[in-house]
Parts: structure tokens; sequence; C-alpha cells
């Protein structure tokens, strides 16, 4: 995909700059969320034992569940604990054909998942040991490692506290 460029650019730039001024309320000025939090996000995957093998073994996301998909015969549904109360959950649809994962509109282009200084070197230590691909920190971005995992889910392992980006909070501290 090519990245705009010259006066395209520009007339991206001040569109977002617009957005913002527009819609981006001051922190003391926004309403409570009418959410409680993400309960899961459900993802759809080739191989239920691949996908468990790397989420649970690989990346240490504990699997939590494991059922039939109450809307496809045949479907396993099934769920990770990614901690703070939060579940991710993959399908499979037997007798599908899955092309595959592209970005496109209503795609996820990645999914990134808050981890300590600790839970990242380490995860860095195992992807260098298996030989298994990813993107960052060589990008510049020191606090990102980029990864697809076995259905090409794209994920960012980012050594950042929830409700904060590159180190501004975005959301109170619910502690607080």
């Amino acid at each position: 995909m090519a990245e705009p460029q010259g006066k395209e650019l520009e007339a991206v730039r001040e569109r977002r700059d617009a957005l913002r001024t527009k819609y981006l309320r001051p922190p003391e000025e926004r309403p409570a969320t009418t959410a409680s939090g993400i309960h899961h996000a459900a993802f759809i995957c080739k191989d239920v034992e691949e996908t468990i093998a790397f989420y649970q073994d690989f990346l240490g996301f504990p699997l939590v569940e494991l059922v039939e998909n109450r809307d496809y015969a045949g479907s396993s549904h099934f769920f990770f604990d990614i901690g703070n109360n939060n579940l991710l959950g993959f399908f499979d649809f037997p007798g599908h054909e899955h092309p595959e994962q592209h970005e496109t509109i209503g795609g996820l282009q990645h999914m990134a998942l808050s981890v300590t200084a600790e839970q990242f070197a380490n995860a860095k230590k195992r992807f260098d040991a298996a030989g298994f691909d990813y993107l960052g920190p060589d990008r510049g971005v020191d606090n990102s490692l980029y990864v697809r995992d076995p259905n090409g889910l794209n994920l960012e392992l980012y050594r950042e506290n929830l409700g904060q980006f590159e180190g501004i909070p975005l959301l109170a501290d619910p502690k607080s």
C-alpha cells in the first residue's frame, strides 16, 4: 500500500487534527464508559491444537475453557487467560475454507497485549531460541515485539502499562 505524500499527506494530517479538535475531550470532560471492559475477543483459527500450543505453551497464556461452539455444530470455542480478567477466544469452523489473513476494512490490524519488562525479555528469548520470526525492537520501537500467530493474527507484545500509550496515561488508574 502506498503511503500518502506531499499535499495528500498534509490533507490527511489536517483531517486528523480536525477530528481531534472535534471529538477528543479533555479527561475531566469525558463521560464514564458504558462498558465494563472486553469480556473476550474471539478470532477464527485453522487448527485448535496448534493454536493452543502457541498461546499456552509458547506465549504462556493458560487455556481456561474448551467447549463446543453453540452456533456451529462440531466447532470448538476456547479461551485463554491474558491477564486482568481478560480472555482471548477462538473458534474453529470444520468444513470451512479459510483464506490467508490480510489487512482489510473491518479486519484486525493487530492486537496489543500489555506485558511487563520481564515478560517482554522472556518472550524475546523464547522467540530467538525457537527461531521464531518477529519485528521489533529492531525497528526503533524498543517496547514492542510484533509476531503472527499460526492463524496469521498479528500480535504486539507491548511493554507498557494498561491504559497508557508511549508512557502517557490515556485512562485514569482505577486503583487511584
